[in-house]
């Protein structure tokens, strides 16, 4: 039971603040364009349900002779625009999981998605500025496909109260079965919320930024009566991918330091409970029948602190480009 408790916790690991702190920055910055495009042009350039959903609708009105090809043109083009944002995003970053510090392109990405907003608040018309506000959508929703274990999209929220909703009712369930049965939480059950409650603090975030930013674009778009309110996300995008290329390399050695710290704090944990582990053995083969409990939760404590250990491990030498020092590490 330990040892599947402690599979659960390790199944899912909350992002780092700063992780964290960059994808709520794009939800912001999405929820922002997104109210700016409908305010500007009443178009919806991340809404590909609702653009998709459209198409059938403007194919069935085009067939009836109720509406004109131009109303379908519009919501091809979105659905079309968003997903040649998000093919732009597979070609500058591979891998289909957030890693900052690797070889993917993530400043060229945010430049890029900054360039389209800018072009989108200056470009003339209707149609072609929206498409560029949702290929620029779909290249940031595809820059954090996945994270951790958790479907993260940064353009849309749907997915992310549809993951709220479910989570809550999974902890609300483990609860409610508890009591009604008026025992007390297993180690699994105890592992399970904690990890739906890491969960859950991503989720939310995600989605009260995305709510924010919209607040955000609708009022400067007030100030600015235009699409010019773009450049607000525009800078912010613009500004975090052009900070890190420039500071990339410095951002990975502090981030490498940071790891290695936490690498040797929880080695020393992890020798720490096996000593522990090792006297309370001692103490049970004299005769003190009454440890086994405690025992068990000892037995708890040292693989929680082994799988960290492991997780450390995996963040400082399997990232790319230190395939070499890991090699040295392990030959040491």
């Amino acid at each position: 039971m330990q040892e599947k408790a402690a599979a659960i916790r390790k199944s899912f690991q909350r992002p780092k603040f700063w992780v964290m702190g960059f994808g709520w920055c794009l939800a912001a910055c999405a929820g922002a364009a997104n109210v700016v495009a409908y305010k500007s042009w009443n178009l919806y350039a991340s809404h590909v349900t609702g653009s998709t959903s459209n198409i059938a609708f403007r194919l069935e009105g085009y067939q009836q002779g109720e509406y004109g090809s131009e109303t379908l043109k519009e919501a091809c083009s979105l659905v079309f625009s968003f997903l040649v944002g998000a093919y732009a995003c597979g070609i500058l970053i591979d891998k289909n999981q957030v890693h900052l510090l690797g070889k993917a392109f993530y400043g060229l990405a945010l430049v890029l998605n900054s360039a389209l907003l800018v072009s989108a608040a200056f470009v003339p018309g209707r149609l072609l500025p929206a498409c560029l506000v949702a290929a620029a959508c779909g290249l940031q929703n595809a820059m954090c496909t996945s994270h951790f274990g958790a479907i993260v999209r940064t353009t849309h929220v749907t997915g992310t109260m549809t993951d709220i909703g479910s989570t809550m009712g999974r902890i609300s369930m483990i609860y409610l079965r508890r009591a009604c049965r008026c025992s007390q939480l297993t180690d699994i059950e105890r592992a399970e919320i904690g990890v739906d409650a890491r969960k859950l603090a991503v989720l939310a975030g995600l989605w009260t930024f995305y709510l924010v930013g919209g607040l955000i674009g609708i009022y400067v778009e007030n100030i600015v009566a235009g699409p010019k309110a773009l450049l607000v996300p525009a800078f912010v995008t613009g500004s975090v991918g052009v900070t890190y290329m420039a500071c990339r390399q410095l951002l990975k050695d502090y981030i490498k330091k940071v790891e290695k710290e936490r690498f040797s704090a929880d080695l020393k944990e992890a020798q720490s409970a096996l000593a522990h582990m090792g006297s309370r053995l001692q103490d049970l083969e004299t005769g003190d029948t009454d440890l086994v409990a405690d025992l068990d939760k000892e037995m708890g404590h040292m693989i929680d602190a082994l799988h960290e250990v492991e997780a450390d491990f995996d963040n400082l030498y399997q990232q790319p480009g230190n395939a070499t020092e890991s090699a040295q590490s392990n030959r040491q």
